[in-house]
Formats: structure tokens, sequence, C-alpha cells
């Protein structure tokens, strides 16, 4: 059986499409080697509340070219505030009551100095909720040398993948062929068909952080994703 492989940077409570990434692949690789971008999602996602889209940012202390495993939390008390935020919007959603705890748990534990650190607490705690199994490892334990896609490459090399999956935005990067010219196929991921679910708040949206899906469809969240249907291309 093919081993899927999927490297990427680790995302704040990132949407939906991130978790099925993860759930496609045999390990995933969190990527936070690579230059910190500010207003990227790095530390920050969205949630939606009665007046709109809000956005959720960890405030960070970042300079100029450090990678993302360098970046340290700004403010020790950004969780006290996330989470009464959180709260105070979803807590008439139909499972708060079920999930509340669960994250009110997760975020007095998210008081890591390094923003990675943070990304990984919640993207693991998450996976667990939602019956997700893959692996998650560092970048930093298969050291690599080269360009964006040499580094990438390399990694897969050391995980003996044949497959690499990748989100559709590398497209505008990736040299497909040495993977190909190494043995491993590209693959990417289809966020296309995505349903509708059961929402708070005006008009449906789809591009907001998991615990939207968490707290309003429960333990049906993953009939909203696209965990057993194939969503490569």
């Amino acid at each position: 059986m093919a081993k899927k492989i999927a490297i990427c940077q680790s995302n704040y409570i990132p949407w939906k499409g991130y978790f099925d990434m993860i759930n496609q692949v045999d390990e995933f690789v969190l990527y936070d080697e690579v230059q910190y971008t500010k207003r990227d999602w790095r530390n920050r996602n969205r949630i939606k509340t009665p007046q709109g889209i809000k956005w959720l940012t960890i405030p960070v202390s970042a300079h100029q070219f450090d990678i993302i495993s360098e970046v340290e939390i700004a403010d020790p008390d950004w969780n006290t505030q996330h989470w009464k935020t959180i709260r105070n919007v979803y807590n008439k959603a139909p499972y708060f009551n079920h999930y509340g705890e669960i994250f009110e748990s997760l975020y007095q534990e998210a008081n890591q100095q390094f923003l990675s650190e943070i990304n990984y607490h919640f993207l693991s705690s998450i996976n667990a909720l939602l019956g997700i199994k893959t692996p998650l490892s560092q970048s930093t334990e298969y050291p690599s040398r080269g360009d964006k896609s040499e580094r990438l490459l390399s990694i897969c090399r050391q995980l003996g993948a044949d497959v690499y999956v990748s989100g559709p935005a590398a497209k505008v990067y990736l040299d497909v062929d040495i993977f190909e010219n190494a043995g491993i196929a590209v693959e990417w991921m289809n966020y296309d068909g995505y349903p509708p679910y059961p929402q708070q708040d005006g008009d449906f949206v789809h591009a907001v952080s998991i615990i939207d899906l968490i707290f309003n469809t429960g333990p049906r969240a993953t009939d909203y994703m696209m965990m057993n249907k194939e969503v490569m291309r």
C-alpha cells in the first residue's frame, strides 16, 4: 500500500480542510522551519459571530526572517481572552455544553512559550476529537537542504513516501518533476464540494475555524468533512 505524506506549516485552530488533509495521509509533518509570515494562518483564524466574521489572533513577538518555530508568544493572557470570546459567541450553539469544557481545558493548558507548540497542542487535541489517528511529526526530525521543493522531497525520501499530498496553493512553486523523477507521485487536495452544515448567525461560511463545525454539529462533524470521500485530484 502506498505511503502518503503531507508537509505543511502549522496553523492555529484551522478550518476543516486542514484536518481533512491530515486524515488523508499516513504521516503529517509540521513544517515550521520556514520563515514566519505575518497576517497569515500561523497565529490566527476566523470564527463566525452575530456581528460577522471575527479574527482570533495570538499576539506574537516575531522579527524579520524568524522561522515559525522561533516565534514566541507576546501576551501570556491571550488564551484567556480567546476562550472568553469563543464562549460568548458559541454558548448557545447546539453542542457547546458537550464540548465547551473540553475546549476550556485546552485553552487553559495553552500556556506554551512558542507558537509552534501552541499550534501542535490544538492540532493534536482536535485530531483526537475527530477520530483522526494520523501521527504528527516536526520537520526538525528530518534534516533537509535546498530550495522549497528539494527540502520537501528530502523529507519525503526520509519517510519512505510513495505519494506526496499537497494543498492546491503549492501549484505555483512546487517542482513536480523532481518528485516524479524520485519515484514519488504528487497528489493535490481538492476542497470542492463541502456540504453546508447548520451554522449560526446569517449566511453560511465555509472558511472558518473547525471549532465552528464542532460546536454546531458535535459528533456529526465528520459528516460535513471529506473523511471517507475521495478528495484528491
